[in-house]
């Protein structure tokens, strides 16, 4: 007969009984503090770069702290988040971890609250915030490519209040895959009043600045070389005669083979997934002839791209031309033109697919726009941090599992 062990008075404490069932503990234990930050002050750069924003809230007790609902927002959409109510359950899932670095004097922020304070929050200020912060980051190369292109927030317009969707203009570092920053066009105007004020925002001394032709115009121009950047500038009819000039140059030089004119010429050949593709880029900084020239600040260059693709078979060719403040090198010229092509490959591209931008919502008051910076700070960020070698959507999933990877991601220089 087996006789039981007599019963203590005192509680017995149940040893762990892998690392498993001790980190499901410590879930549980919603103030435990993560090991990893016991005896770590934690401060991150949203704290830094986000401080001087001005609360949009007025009036009557402010129950959440402004600087603890942009954190809580920026950390949830790293980690997956793509709208209020996933950015709500992120913060209750991780409250106990928030509490290391935020006050969260009164717990978590609904996503109502979340909603009506980015509405309210001041898209200018919060953008001007996020540039200072992005370029702190940035460490600028003479010669980067700086693309900068518009997008649409395409589920942004609502219909009941006769609201027009959002298109926000974005400045992309091409070699580091970052957002500089962005600024939304004003409902009545374009993107040509947009540039000049994204501009502004930016650092671009060194930088080599592309846009397309909605961009092509000299009081841009002007303010590029102004700010110490160069700029390629893509042409099409909006320009009349400059295009109509330079299309017709370029037929006559290529007639006699460039024969006397101070030019350059690159090609390259890419194969890969069944097809290939040709794309020979010409540059001509023989201008004497151009009446116009002198209007365009620092104009230096006239460029051609042309652009074959053969697949099963068939080909198609695209030709596209620019003018540009670059010294005489089609090599450079190409590595432009191919810069600028990234900011739809990577930039929009990650937009739409991993952070699922198309598909958003938001159309109160400057949600949209304020919840379009996160998207940017997330995938810069996400960008930046090089230790792990995978995709975004993997880098995303990633944060929403290791807390310290999620650090890292904030923290990164």
């Amino acid at each position: 007969m087996i006789v039981p062990p007599p019963r203590s008075s005192a509680p017995t404490e149940l040893p762990s009984l892998n690392p498993i069932a001790e980190a499901v503990r410590t879930v549980l234990q919603e103030e435990q503090v993560h090991p990893a930050w016991e005896s770590t002050e934690l401060r991150t750069s949203i704290s830094e770069y986000f401080a001087t924003l001005s609360d949009p809230r007025k009036g009557g007790m402010v129950e959440h702290q402004l600087i603890d609902i942009i954190t809580i927002a920026v950390c949830a959409v790293i980690c997956g988040a793509n709208n209020w109510v996933e950015v709500e359950l992120f913060g209750h899932r991780r409250q106990a971890w928030l509490r290391q670095f935020l006050e969260l004097r009164h717990g978590v922020p609904s996503h109502d609250t979340f909603g009506r304070v980015f509405a309210r929050l001041s898209a200018e200020a919060f953008q001007h915030c996020f540039a200072q912060w992005m370029q702190a980051v940035f460490t600028r190369s003479q010669g980067e490519v700086i693309a900068i292109d518009g997008k649409r927030l395409r589920r942004s317009y609502d219909k009941a209040s006769n609201k027009a969707a959002i298109h926000m203009v974005s400045a992309w570092a091409q070699a580091n895959r970052v957002v500089l920053g962005q600024v939304n066009t004003d409902s009545k105007s374009n993107e040509i009043t947009a540039i000049p004020q994204l501009l502004k925002l930016l650092d671009i001394r060194g930088g080599i600045v592309t846009i397309d032709a909605i961009g092509c115009q000299r009081t841009i121009a002007a303010q590029i070389r102004a700010q110490g950047g160069d700029y390629v500038l893509a042409l099409k009819g909006n320009q009349g005669q400059l295009h109509e000039d330079v299309v017709a140059y370029f037929d006559y030089a290529q007639r006699r083979q460039f024969a006397g004119l101070e030019s350059d010429y690159h090609e390259t050949i890419e194969k890969g997934h069944g097809r290939v593709e040709v794309r020979r880029y010409w540059t001509i900084a023989s201008l004497e002839w151009l009446e116009s020239k002198d209007r365009w600040v620092g104009l230096q260059l006239i460029g051609k791209v042309e652009s074959e693709r053969h697949i099963a078979g068939e080909v198609s060719r695209e030709t596209r031309y620019y003018i540009a403040s670059l010294e005489n090198n089609a090599r450079q010229f190409a590595h432009a033109v191919r810069g600028h092509w990234s900011i739809e490959n990577t930039l929009h591209w990650s937009l739409d697919v991993t952070f699922r931008e198309d598909d958003s919502r938001l159309r109160q008051g400057a949600a949209a726009e304020n919840f379009a910076v996160v998207r940017h700070l997330a995938l810069s960020l996400l960008q930046q941090e090089q230790s792990l070698k995978v995709g975004i959507a993997a880098k995303r999933f990633n944060a929403a599992l290791d807390p310290d990877y999620l650090i890292k991601v904030l923290t990164v220089q």
